[in-house]
């Protein structure tokens, strides 16, 4: 699986608000041994939403949390689009959703807020602890809830627990040698697609260093190849240091 997060969000591009989300689903996954893919945050534009929607369908191994723009004002333009990209049909009314939005607010429920019912077809609720005003997910995958953390973060452990709680275990290997990234270079290129990549290049009094990570699910594999990168820098006479 491949975890997507899209914030939905013109504030917090614009630095009216700080982004609460990102680090929060990030530490939800490690939980059970699960990483972000990616990230994106994102302006309340339609075409926008709608390319990054469709960018993540395009995976078939993609999950979604989308956060914000499904309220009742009009710049809540998500419920539209996801109906759009993910259904290719228009917004129908979820009459569960709607019979929560008339018994909490009553007359007030019209002319507007009614219209939080209006889903894509097939869409299933997310419970909203706070006031069950729902969010809705879409085939198990594409999940999309509230912009406010308080009460998007409950569904979001509550979704997370509920199909993605099998626990994957993950090891790192990682070390700081004294040289430029490009002495390792080669031996970057002969790591198999199994094991994931990180190396970070720096400059300390002016010397070169590079932080070598590596990480993976098969321990044996993983210290295998973490090794031919040892070798090849105890056989330069490079120092590194074990992190």
């Amino acid at each position: 699986m491949k975890f997507y997060l899209v914030i939905i969000g013109t504030e917090i591009l614009n630095g009216r608000r700080q982004d609460k989300h990102f680090a929060f689903v990030r530490e939800e996954l490690a939980k059970y041994g699960h990483e972000l893919f990616a990230s994106f945050t994102i302006k309340d534009d339609t075409m926008l939403i709608a390319r990054t929607y469709e960018m993540i369908q395009a995976d078939e191994d993609a999950v979604m949390f989308s956060f914000g723009g499904i309220g009742s004002t009009p710049d809540d333009l998500t419920r539209e689009i996801a109906a759009k990209v993910f259904r290719d049909a228009p917004l129908q009314t979820n009459e569960k959703f709607k019979q929560d939005i008339i018994q909490r607010f009553q007359e007030a429920a019209y002319p507007h807020r009614i219209h939080m019912a209006d889903l894509p077809p097939d869409a299933e609720l997310l419970f909203n602890p706070v006031n069950n005003m729902s969010g809705f997910s879409l085939d198990k995958k594409y999940f999309f809830v509230p912009g406010f953390p308080s009460m998007s973060h409950p569904m979001i452990v509550d979704t997370i627990q509920k199909y993605f709680a099998h626990a994957v275990t993950k090891y790192r290997l990682t070390l700081l040698a004294e040289t430029s990234e490009e002495s390792l270079i080669s031996l970057m290129q002969q790591l198999p697609q199994s094991i994931e990549l990180s190396s970070l290049p720096m400059f300390v009094d002016g010397k070169p260093k590079v932080e070598l990570s590596l990480s993976g699910t098969n321990k044996e594999e993983l210290e295998h190849y973490f090794s031919l990168f040892k070798e090849e820098l105890q056989k330069h006479k490079i120092d590194y240091n074990l992190n």
